[in-house]
């Protein structure tokens, strides 16, 4: 290995330290008992399992559960469970790690969250209209079983939304249009009024980029003014 990618490593390395950092500062923060060696552990073990994967826009996996455990911290206020589970959210997904490895390691409780968003993960636009009706059932057949595995796929889906410009075009339309037609009407049903808003704007800006542009473009006139 050359020092050019060692260094790149490092460096790497450093910034996602850094944001579990900030992560951790967050969650101390708040009026929740502290757990924080059940939070490091999640992290640990998510951060091992997705090491040398990379997201579309180039940057290391884990920085996406990160992001997402903190809007759960942050602008939803759970606690340790759900910002384990928003640490481990894709890794029964997308590594070879199954729920019954997260039930030993984590205990019940977290393994049963991170199995309902692993089973409404993907899109909820099928194909077929009748997959779309079965997903939306599962989805909320889930929702009653424990209400975090919605707050949490929430709070995945406004990360998404966040990176969606790295997306191909497609895939942003669709992704932008599920957003609009589901999850911006569950954030307002279960009073998250801020991410609700935050859907629905970035929902518009994919669906409708030139009067995205425009009203952008007239908002920031206005501030000059």
């Amino acid at each position: 290995m050359d020092e050019n990618t060692t260094m790149k490593e490092k460096a790497q390395d450093e910034m996602i330290e850094q944001a579990f950092q900030e992560l951790l500062n967050d969650y101390l923060a708040t009026k929740h008992r502290k757990r924080v060696e059940i939070i490091t552990k999640a992290f640990n073990f998510a951060n091992q399992a997705h090491k040398g994967i990379k997201r579309r826009s180039g940057e290391p996996y884990i920085m996406h559960p990160i992001a997402v455990a903190k809007i759960v911290c942050n602008e939803i206020g759970l606690g340790s469970t759900s910002i384990c589970a928003a640490l481990l959210h894709d890794v029964v997904e997308d590594t070879d790690y199954t729920v019954e490895d997260i039930e030993n390691i984590f205990g019940p409780k977290i393994a049963q969250i991170v199995d309902g968003l692993t089973k409404i993960s993907g899109g909820i636009f099928g194909d077929q209209a009748s997959a779309q009706a079965e997903n939306f059932k599962k989805l909320l057949l889930t929702m009653s079983n424990d209400i975090r595995v919605i707050l949490i796929k929430i709070a995945d889906r406004l990360h998404n939304m966040h990176t969606l410009g790295s997306m191909l075009p497609n895939k942003q339309y669709k992704i932008a249009g599920e957003t609009l037609y589901i999850y911006a009407p569950l954030a307002n049903r279960l009073g998250l009024y801020k991410i609700k808003t935050e859907l629905e704007n970035l929902s518009f800006k994919y669906e409708h980029p030139e009067e995205y542009k425009e009203i952008e473009d007239k908002l920031a006139a206005t501030a000059a003014e």
